[in-house]
């Protein structure tokens, strides 16, 4: 059995915490240890999560020769510089999303990864959850035949308080859209119809409210297959029980409904309807998965699933609906 990857976070803020949680079942596989600014506030978090040590600076962290690899956990103003010297002290990355600002700061970590011949993974859990596993094996297996439509809802009632720094777009890098709905973005282009052309349309914007950010984006695609489809993305709708969505995929011969957050997935097309849980029970989320690919990467040298090549193709895709 390979030795656990050592992984340590730069950064002790609320997404280091969901990472923590979700890798309490990868005892054996993953350690972790936490760096803040503070040695106290690290501290707290290798306590309250069973790490291994913690430190009072990110350089600290960066100079442990037992730390094998960095997850970049801050606001996406400073991943691009905490990458590059991650990537110089000779660590694997996995850099959360959004990874970077720009095309021009995306093509820097290429570089960079590429002289360093390290792994670098996008933080996108939502490619490895067992709903979009799902939704792609049901599309691969053309149980609905051709798709017509692919119709995505993400709307729930959300707000960030006014001192969260997601307020602050030159810290976040954008807008709610471009922050979170990254991460539906990437999931509409990963069903298996790749997205070749997207437009962005925003309704007028309210800022009555201490989260002062523009919450609301309606997207809409053509998909190299054929098939268009829309995103309706909002982080100030109230949606159904406080978090329930219902997305379909429609196809010539059926249609696939499925709770956006993956509680279930109904098929009706060829052969019997069928209700499927997919995440029930296991790694809901994705992180464990996302996790395992990032140390399967690292061992046998080869790119993963969400690798920078394929982040690019979000940000060019997002660089379309922003224009």
């Amino acid at each position: 059995m390979p030795e656990p990857l050592r992984i340590a976070f730069l950064g002790c803020g609320f997404v280091t915490g969901v990472h923590s949680r979700n890798l309490r079942r990868l005892r054996g596989e993953v350690t972790s240890a936490y760096a803040s600014r503070t040695l106290a506030n690290a501290e707290a978090y290798c306590q309250r999560y069973g790490g291994v040590r913690s430190y009072g600076s990110y350089d600290a962290a960066l100079a442990d020769p037992n730390i094998d690899a960095v997850v970049v956990a801050v606001p996406p103003k400073f991943h691009l510089d905490l990458t590059m010297r991650a990537l110089d002290a000779g660590k694997h990355v996995l850099v959360e999303k959004p990874a970077f600002l720009n095309m021009a700061d995306y093509e820097t970590a290429v570089a960079a990864r590429d002289r360093a011949g390290r792994v670098m993974i996008v933080g996108e859990n939502d490619h490895y959850k067992p709903l979009a596993r799902c939704l792609r094996r049901l599309l691969a297996s053309g149980v609905i035949g051709e798709v017509v439509f692919i119709h995505i809802m993400t709307a729930a009632l959300r707000l960030k308080k006014a001192e969260d720094w997601r307020n602050d777009a030159t810290m976040a890098g954008g807008d709610a859209f471009f922050e979170e709905g990254i991460h539906w973005l990437h999931f509409a282009g990963s069903l298996g119809p790749r997205i070749t052309s997207a437009t962005g349309f925003r309704p007028t914007v309210s800022r009555d409210s201490p989260d002062t950010r523009i919450k609301s984006m309606l997207a809409s695609f053509h998909f190299d297959s054929g098939a268009v489809g829309s995103l309706y993305y909002s982080r100030e709708i109230p949606s159904l029980l406080r978090g329930l969505r219902i997305s379909k995929i429609m196809g010539r011969e059926g249609v696939i409904s499925f709770e956006s957050a993956g509680g279930f997935v109904l098929v009706r097309g060829r052969g019997m309807p069928r209700l499927i849980f997919p995440g029930w029970g296991r790694d809901v989320r994705g992180y464990q998965a996302m996790y395992r690919d990032f140390a399967k990467s690292i061992q046998t040298g080869t790119q993963p699933e969400m690798s920078l090549e394929r982040a690019i193709e979000d940000q060019r895709v997002m660089e379309q609906i922003n224009a």
